[in-house]
């Protein structure tokens, strides 16, 4: 082997051996995408699939804890190379969604980092450090990362990579922060007619809540995005409303603006309660996510290696949502990249986007960006230079958080 002074001839020449890999396993990734398509399971409640993925993982000689993080439906699964390096992880998201099933590609999520670990084994004669894949449930549901941080699941990994699918190729996915708050309001029951003027209307407090948080909305920045619903408005029409709630997520494309605005909200709250002469309690249905924090390196060398495959990237801006891979970026230098698994115009979360689940547009996507993960995940692991760089541009991303 040809080796250059910096070791570029070596890392491209292990690039295009991982890329070999990747199509050695084309034909087994696509089915187990398609057996995790067939056989949706809720968040916390994959144990068939995690079964599935750990079996699979064991088999190719991968050492697999179970359970990881506290969750039962977790794994973290490693696999070490001779000689001692960084360590490069996969993140597999697995739930579906309830009533709807795989709308959200997790399928291909899960499949595609498995199989890369796996790929990226059989180069165990020439590759440095540690390839780990660590499975993680309920994405949909709450903030499973989170807590698997606390945990210490995630220590002693240098990078996490990891695809989402999506109607576009895009690396530069916008992930909100986000806070999920329910307001409930007790009030005074009475008799509608007869006596409305003994209650205390606890709904009127809830519809209060809705219409201060509209007038709010002209004071805040673009990014930020507040939506709710009534989840309680009482039980009959003829008795005033003793008790009322709504719950609303509310979010932004950074976490220090919407701690503020979260604040605001609640003030909200609070003066809905004081017109109205209604106790209030604010409590969390969803565990608080952060916004992702995007790593200049790791992003520029996964658009050069998915380029290197004969493909293209869209340009403009792609807002994703929120997911608990925010956390996790704040963590340690992480990308999220989106691959291309359905149409153009179809959104995730919808049936229109989940009929894509196993077209050979979604396939084909995922074996795309599978590449550019093990390209990427090589570059990591034999290039001292570079992982100091995406060390120290995720400091400075970094740095001033908390002040």
């Amino acid at each position: 082997m040809s080796i250059s002074k910096d070791g570029t001839t070596e890392i491209k020449l292990l690039k295009e051996k991982a890329a070999v890999e990747i199509d050695k396993l084309r034909t087994r990734s696509i089915e187990m995408a398609d057996h995790i398509f067939d056989n949706p399971e809720l968040g916390n409640k994959e144990f068939k699939t995690k079964g599935y993925l750990v079996t699979e993982l064991k088999k190719n000689g991968f050492k697999v804890q179970e359970g990881s993080g506290g969750f039962d439906t977790a794994f973290k699964a490693e696999f070490c190379f001779k000689k001692p390096g960084p360590a490069v992880a996969f993140i597999a998201e697995y739930d579906a969604l309830p009533n709807i099933g795989h709308a959200c590609h997790h399928h291909i999520i899960a499949s595609a980092s498995v199989n890369t670990a796996i790929a990226l084994s059989k180069l165990k004669k020439e590759l440095i450090g540690k390839i780990v894949c660590i499975g993680t449930p309920a994405e949909e549901l709450m903030n499973a990362k989170g807590t698997m941080i606390k945990n210490r699941v995630f220590e002693e990994i240098d990078a996490v990579l990891m695809i989402h699918g999506g109607p576009r190729n895009n690396t530069k996915l916008i992930v909100l922060a986000l806070d999920g708050l329910e307001f409930s309001y007790k009030g005074k029951a009475s008799h509608a007619a007869s006596a409305p003027y003994e209650g205390i209307n606890a709904l009127d407090a809830v519809i209060l809540l809705f219409n201060g948080v509209n007038a709010l909305r002209q004071q805040l920045k673009d990014d930020v995005r507040i939506h709710g619903n009534v989840i309680k408005g009482g039980d009959s029409v003829n008795i005033i409303p003793e008790t009322a709630s709504a719950r609303f997520y509310i979010r932004s494309q950074h976490r220090k603006y919407l701690d503020k605005v979260v604040e605001k909200v609640k003030n909200c709250a609070r003066g809905a309660a004081l017109q109205t002469g209604n106790g209030l309690t604010i409590s969390v249905f969803h565990d608080s996510t952060s916004n992702l924090l995007k790593n200049s390196f790791l992003i520029k060398e996964f658009e050069e290696n998915f380029k290197s495959t004969g493909e293209k990237l869209d340009e403009d801006p792609f807002l994703l949502g929120s997911s608990d891979i925010g956390d996790l970026s704040y963590f340690i230098p992480t990308i999220h990249p989106m691959v291309k698994t359905a149409e153009e115009g179809y959104a995730l979360h919808t049936v229109e986007f989940l009929n894509y689940g196993k077209t050979e547009t979604a396939h084909y996507g995922m074996i795309v960006g599978m590449k550019s993960m093990a390209m990427t995940a090589v570059r990591v692991l034999m290039d001292g230079q570079f992982l100091k760089n995406v060390r120290e541009d995720f400091l400075e991303n970094t740095k001033n958080i908390g002040q």
